[in-house]
C-alpha cells in the first residue's frame, strides 16, 4: 500500500495526528521568526517516528512554506535578496545535494551535538551582549563557510537554518530582508533536498503523499505566526530569534545525548 493508507498501516493514526501537530507548531514558529520549521517539526516527530520517515514528512511543507515566505514581499524583492547572497545559496545547494546521500549511513548523534553546541553558544553570547563584527574583507569567506556548514547539516538532517540565521544576524540584516533572504536560501535548499531524497529513497510512494497533505496545517499555523511577527520591532524580533535558536540548540543536544 502507498500514501496515507500505507502510512496509517505502518505507523498508526496517532502518529498522523502527532505529525499534524508537529508541523503546525513548526509552521507557527516559522511565521513568527522566519525559520525553525524543520528544527521543531523534526525534533517532535522523531520522538514517535523513525528518523528517515520524520525527515521525509517535513520536506514538502518546508518547500511550500519557504516559497510563500520568500515571495511575501513580491518577486522583485526576492530576486534582489537572491542576488545579494548568491554565493551562500550556490554553496548551500551543492553541499545539500552531496550530503543528502549520507543520510542512511551516518549516525545522528555527532552532528546533532556539534550543531547544538554551536547554536546554543551563539545564542547565549548574543543575549549577553556580545556583538561580533564581521569585517567586509571577511564577508565572502564567512558566507562560503556558512553555505558549506549549513548544506552539510541540511543534507543529512533536513535542518540547515541555524547557520544561515547566525550569519544574517552577524551581518545585522534588517528584519524584513532577513526573513526574506533566509527564506530564499531555505527554498533553494528545499528544492535540492526533494530531488536528493527522491534519489536516496527517503521520499517514496508512502511518505511523499503524506508530506504533501501536511502542507495544510503548516500553512494555517504559519499565517497565525505572521500576525505576531508583524507586531515585533527590530530589537524584539532579534531577541525572539535568538531565544528560538537557543531552544533549538538545546533540543539538538538533548537528541544527541539520546534524550
Amino acid at each position: 500500500m502507498t500514501g496515507l493508507e500505507g502510512f496509517m498501516e505502518a505507523h498508526g493514526g496517532l502518529a498522523l495526528i502527532g505529525a499534524v501537530a508537529a508541523l503546525a507548531a513548526g509552521g507557527f514558529t516559522k511565521g513568527v521568526v522566519g525559520f525553525a520549521l524543520p528544527l521543531i517539526a523534526l525534533s517532535l516527530m522523531a520522538s514517535f517516528l523513525p528518523f528517515q520517515v520524520a525527515l521525509a514528512l517535513l520536506i514538502v511543507p518546508t518547500l511550500a512554506s519557504n516559497l510563500a515566505q520568500a515571495l511575501r514581499n513580491g518577486p522583485r524583492a526576492a530576486l534582489a535578496s537572491l542576488l545579494r547572497f548568491w554565493r551562500l545559496n550556490l554553496v548551500l545547494g551543492i553541499t545539500i545535494a552531496l550530503a543528502a546521500q549520507l543520510v542512511v549511513a551516518l549516525p545522528d548523534a555527532f552532528f546533532f551535538a556539534l550543531l547544538g553546541v554551536t547554536i546554543t553558544a551563539f545564542g547565549v553570547s548574543q543575549l549577553l551582549g556580545w556583538a561580533p563584527h564581521l569585517p567586509e574583507h571577511h564577508v565572502r569567506l564567512v558566507e562560503l563557510a556558512t553555505g558549506l556548514v549549513a548544506g552539510f547539516f541540511g543534507g543529512i538532517s533536513g535542518v540547515w537554518g541555524p547557520p544561515i540565521v547566525m550569519y544574517l544576524l552577524s551581518r545585522r540584516v534588517p528584519k524584513v530582508e532577513m526573513v526574506r533572504s533566509q527564506s530564499i536560501s531555505f527554498l533553494l535548499g528545499s528544492v535540492v533536498l526533494i530531488v536528493a531524497h527522491l534519489k536516496s529513497g527517503v521520499l517514496n510512494p508512502v511518505t511523499l503523499p503524506v508530506s504533501m497533505l501536511l502542507v495544510l496545517p503548516t500553512f494555517a499555523a504559519m499565517l497565525l505566526g505572521y500576525r505576531v511577527q508583524d507586531r515585533l520591532d527590530q530589537e524584539l524580533f532579534r531577541r525572539v530569534t535568538l531565544v528560538v535558536l537557543m531552544v533549538a540548540g538545546l533540543n539538538l543536544l538533548r537528541r544527541a545525548l539520546g534524550g
